[in-house]
């Protein structure tokens, strides 16, 4: 499992975690903004009106109303990332990385206008009377290409199972019983009866659950960020002035923070911008083509609401939750991870001068790397014995005891290359955190105290169970293409049992599948709606000729 773990990254090494990816996604974004001549600003309060049914017709065709659609995206968009993946940008790029999450969003706006205008546009109603688009009906029925379009679908259905559903339970279930101690088994069980019961009811059962579910998770995090925000007002100021104040020179080191290079802060806003809001990977798309809708372009203006709030709304809260708590630069007891950890000859290392930050910044940027230790560290009581020092999620690490079993180990514990061997006993002491642990202490710095911290319990459970509804759609309407309608009672039987095993077992393999048929989709997203820009820029200006017809006292934005 291990080897097939280690080709699949091997693989994603050079499609989806390939330097020249965000570039392809942001290239892509940049070009249609130009081209639509910033659509996503000057129709952005049209949308709006759309969302509220002002233009809709009676005899609109579609499954959906255009809100619901927007709420099944959302759901599918809307996940762990807002929670953990802003933690993790700023960990390792600094504030400046919330910037760049705020480009990539603007610029996905765009992309998404694009995508769903040209999926909808090219929809069919299949044998059961339900509509079915994405990006392979626009490559069949327009490019084609009907190979590319098998291509993105197959990539769909492993992607539902790989984004939107294993790892969401997973994740669940392993915050759950860390804060509730509820097994992992009975969490996987309920779960999966309440999915097996929304996804057996179609697009509009789906529909119909996110409409109501989408606004009340954001409702119960907004409560709890904003708990925190206005408990830390002083710090509010601050926090955005760091955001732009290190754009252009990179983060400089604060606290336990070592500092991040203008590069560290790109790529990483970029990164998790873009998966957190998934523009260009043709996946909201399918939730948009089940919209009512007598034209195409109307239902693309509701898909560029989308970024703005998966991205420049709910994580721009969760960074100024991170940023004016002041937890994100700060040292906190924990659990270490072993691919966090890097364990270094010597002990004369500190984080509180200059030279000791620029030796400790060479060795994690990977750009003057320190001697590591290999062979055998000799513990007494939890305490090494070693002149060693121990570098822990970009930080120097204090106060370390090793136990077993939940006492004080004493014995030799083999590293190999700075890292443990043997996995049987844990580290524990005073580093950075990041990802989900980091927002749930934020939470707890708030008018709420303790009790934030079940608040991000809550929203990862709502957020990620809203993901796997809306993954399940995207696979279903992707096996309906390949397959037809009659093999998506089969598909939904496997995604829902999968589902339930996924709550107990190891989802690494599934994470790093995820990474590859993302890409897969991506890629052959961006050349379709590239090679097919004229024909979008020729649906926007008949869009618009027909609606100055439809309504001669409404002004329009074009």
């Amino acid at each position: 499992m291990q080897q097939l773990n280690d080709f699949l990254l091997f693989i994603d090494s050079f499609i989806g975690s390939a330097i020249w990816f965000p570039y392809a996604l942001l290239g892509t974004g940049l070009f249609f903004t130009i081209y639509l001549k910033f659509p996503q600003i000057r129709y952005f309060g049209f949308a709006l009106k759309i969302v509220k049914g002002k233009f809709d017709k009676a005899d609109d065709e579609g499954d959906t109303s255009h809100f619901q659609a927007l709420a099944t995206a959302l759901s599918g968009t809307v996940g762990t990332g807002n929670i953990a993946g802003v933690a993790l940008a700023i960990h390792i790029g600094g504030p400046a990385a919330l910037f760049w999450m705020f480009v990539t969003a603007a610029l996905g706006m765009c992309t998404k206008f694009v995508e769903v205008t040209l999926s909808h546009k090219y929809r069919e109603k299949t044998a059961d009377g339900t509509m079915a688009g994405g990006p392979m009906y626009f490559m069949k029925n327009k490019m084609n290409m009907k190979w590319l379009a098998v291509a993105f679908a197959i990539a769909t259905v492993l992607s539902s199972f790989g984004t939107g559903s294993l790892p969401q339970v997973n994740s669940i279930s392993n915050s759950l019983n860390a804060t509730f101690g509820i097994d992992h088994m009975a969490t996987g069980a309920v779960l999966a009866i309440l999915l097996a019961f929304v996804i057996i009811g179609g697009i509009k059962r789906i529909a119909a659950v996110t409409e109501k579910l989408v606004p009340g998770m954001a409702l119960i995090y907004f409560i709890g960020a904003f708990a925190v925000i206005f408990y830390n007002l002083s710090n509010i100021g601050p926090s955005i002035v760091s955001i732009f104040a290190d754009l252009f020179t990179g983060s400089a080191a604060s606290g336990g923070f070592i500092g991040a290079s203008i590069a560290f802060a790109f790529n990483r806003g970029v990164n998790r911008g873009l998966f957190s809001n998934e523009a260009g990977q043709g996946s909201a798309p399918i939730a948009h083509a089940s919209a009512k809708g007598h034209e195409p372009v109307s239902e693309g203006m509701v898909a560029i609401l989308e970024p703005f709030i998966d991205t420049i709304v709910i994580c721009t809260v969760t960074g100024l939750v991170l940023l004016s708590s002041g937890v994100w630069n700060e040292k906190h007891v924990n659990d270490f991870q072993v691919s966090d950890m890097s364990i270094v000859l010597g002990t004369d290392y500190t984080d509180q001068s200059d030279e000791g930050i620029t030796k400790l910044y060479g060795h994690i940027s990977g750009e003057t790397p320190l001697p590591v230790f290999s062979g055998d560290l000799d513990v007494a009581d939890g305490s090494i014995q070693n002149e060693v020092a121990i570098i822990h999620a970009r930080s120097l690490a204090e106060d370390i005891t090793i136990t077993q079993n939940g006492s004080l180990y004493s014995g030799k514990v083999n590293i190999l290359d700075g890292k443990p061997v043997d996995l049987d006993v844990i580290f524990t002491g005073k580093s950075l955190v990041h990802s989900a642990p980091l927002t749930t202490i934020a939470f707890t710095k708030g008018f709420f105290g303790d009790w934030g911290q079940y608040i991000v319990s809550i929203g990862l459970l709502l957020f990620a169970f809203s993901t796997a509804i809306s993954w399940s759609y995207y696979g279903d309407r992707a096996m309906t293409f390949l397959l037809g309608s009659g093999s998506v009672k089969y598909y939904r039987i496997v995604y829902v049992v999968a589902f339930f095993f996924a709550a107990f077992t190891d989802t690494t393999i599934i994470w790093t599948l995820s990474a590859i048929t993302i890409a897969v989709m991506t890629l052959p997203n961006l050349y379709g709606i590239l090679y097919l820009r004229k024909d979008m820029k020729n649906t926007l200006e008949e869009f618009w000729v027909s609606f100055k017809k439809e309504h001669p006292d409404e002004k329009t934005p074009e």
